[in-house]
């Protein structure tokens, strides 16, 4: 995927629609492998997709970042009820403003404020969601999530 060939500022976010469940969650499982090598999926990749093609894009607020041109879909967020729920970009395209703008619309659209949970392995993303403005508010040994990894809740109140 050649993040030359579109600039950050000429990639449109816009609400998923249904063809784009496929590219969707194939930047979820390129995002999740890159970013969290150690961390047991408890989905194998032809679940993540059914459940992106049957439950993500058709049921939840999920928005993509698209670039028009053929890298197609580089990253993908969720939202609903106050939450955060996923923001996974294409290895390529981090640190090119692309999850700025996604955090910027998701704190647009929830003006209330926000939550999300991050697994504690995952530092660069915490870093990130801080610079956002998120306070870490509760540290979990894993237990309640599927990957059983240690995870920190975040919020952002305005």
């Amino acid at each position: 995927m050649p993040a030359e060939s579109a600039q950050p500022s000429t990639v449109h976010l816009r609400r998923a629609i249904a063809r784009d469940a496929p590219e969707a969650a194939d930047v979820w499982l390129c995002s999740f492998a890159a970013a969290l090598p150690t961390v047991v999926r408890p989905r194998t990749d032809d679940e993540v997709r059914a459940y992106f093609r049957e439950v993500v894009v058709p049921q939840r607020e999920t928005w993509v970042a698209d670039t028009g041109a053929e890298d197609g879909i580089v990253g993908v967020m969720v939202l609903g009820d106050g939450e955060l729920s996923q923001l996974y970009l294409h290895p390529d395209w981090r640190g090119r403003g692309l999850g700025d703008r996604f955090v910027a619309l998701a704190k647009e659209r929830n003006p209330g404020g926000l939550g999300l949970w991050a697994f504690q392995v995952n530092k660069p993303a915490r870093r990130f969601y801080e610079r956002h403005g998120f306070v870490a508010v509760t540290f979990t040994d894993g237990g309640g999530n599927e990957e059983r990894e240690p995870d920190v809740r975040y919020e952002w109140r305005p």
